[in-house]
């Protein structure tokens, strides 16, 4: 089964700086810290600045946002995918680099993650609000029953809350969700599209095209380092977090228990973000884990995409999923001696 080709939905409805070993003051260490600190600061408060541009404060960067930090991306050695590409990065520390070419592919709903971003940013919601009413369509409620792709149940002329459909949207990947959120926030699909590239033009996602709101269509495409760059953005939103981070829902109306497709969640301080699969984007998956360190819980952000692409979909996001712990593990193990050594120093 896949995000963007098969239904995720229970069977009942049918009626989810290297050590050099040169000796420095402690002060000019800590000023540096404090230095690199504030620029990564910058570049996470803005979407526009630094961010869009691609540059920081320390000069050019990798492309993900964020000024790379190779010094530390190759003391910890990563456990990079073997096929496809990736890109990771520590908040308030810099990227730990980028693994294959990044030439843009379909991306299946990982393009989701957008679709909330406009949505969200359309139509904001603070933190444990429900949001706007929206009332479901014939055609969202019709196509709760195909079985071509993923859907979410949804009843047609029934009131759901802004919050209940973006959860119908991302935990159980409703395809039939994001384009009732498109035509309610923009007319139509189209000129949500429009809209969704438009915001990723603004996030410098120079490498992206959205032809859709649920990622079904091949036709948009990206990179990892483009949607690392949105996955910055997004993940400042607390709503968001808050329902990236949701194990299971119960659909309303329906009564149907849903769980999050995202099968690394609560695993090794995983805390979201988006699956996505198809036969031509392969397995994808958009990640954010924590490590707390000295009393500090840093934010890890990675993408993994085109991971056995032209494969069974099933096949594909269960070596996104492997591919995405090894390196999440490794990102976390090593972190913490790789900032004693002051590698993220530059």
């Amino acid at each position: 089964m896949s995000d963007s080709t098969h239904r995720h939905r229970p069977r009942r409805h049918h009626a989810l700086l290297r050590r050099t070993g040169l000796r420095r003051p402690a002060a000019l260490y800590l000023s540096a810290v404090l230095l690199i600190g504030g620029t990564a600061g910058c570049q996470t408060l803005g979407l526009g600045g630094a961010e869009s541009s691609g540059l920081s404060a320390a000069g050019s960067t990798d492309g993900a946002g964020v000024a790379p930090d190779a010094a530390l991306s190759r003391a910890m050695d990563l456990p990079w995918p073997t096929e496809g590409q990736a890109s990771a990065a520590v908040e308030g520390v810099g990227s730990l680099g980028t693994k294959g070419d990044q030439t843009p592919v379909p991306i299946a709903s990982i393009t989701k993650v957008m679709t909330a971003y406009v949505i969200l940013t359309d139509h904001p919601m603070a933190a444990g609000q429900q949001g706007k009413a929206v009332t479901a369509d014939q055609q969202a409620a019709d196509e709760s029953f195909s079985a071509s792709e993923s859907t979410a149940p949804l009843v047609a002329d029934r009131a759901y809350t802004q919050r209940q459909l973006l959860e119908l949207m991302m935990l159980p990947s409703g395809n039939n969700v994001a384009r009732l959120l498109a035509r309610w926030d923009a007319g139509s699909q189209e000129e949500f599209a429009e809209k969704m590239n438009r915001a990723a033009a603004k996030l410098g996602m120079d490498r992206t095209v959205y032809t859709g709101a649920s990622g079904i269509e091949p036709t948009t495409r990206s990179t990892a380092t483009d949607q690392l760059k949105l996955a910055r953005a997004v993940m400042k939103n607390e709503t968001f977090r808050q329902i990236v981070a949701t194990p299971a829902m119960t659909a309303p109306g329906v009564g149907v228990r849903i769980a999050n497709s995202n099968r690394l969640l609560g695993q090794d301080g995983v805390i979201g973000l988006k699956t996505g699969s198809s036969t031509p984007a392969g397995g994808n998956l958009m990640w954010a884990a924590t490590k707390e360190i000295g009393g500090t819980s840093h934010l890890i952000l990675g993408v993994v995409l085109h991971q056995r692409a032209g494969t069974n979909p099933t096949q594909a996001m269960s070596a996104a999923f492997d591919a995405s712990r090894t390196l999440i593990t490794a990102i976390r193990s090593g972190l913490p001696r790789a900032l004693s050594r002051g590698l993220a120093v530059r």
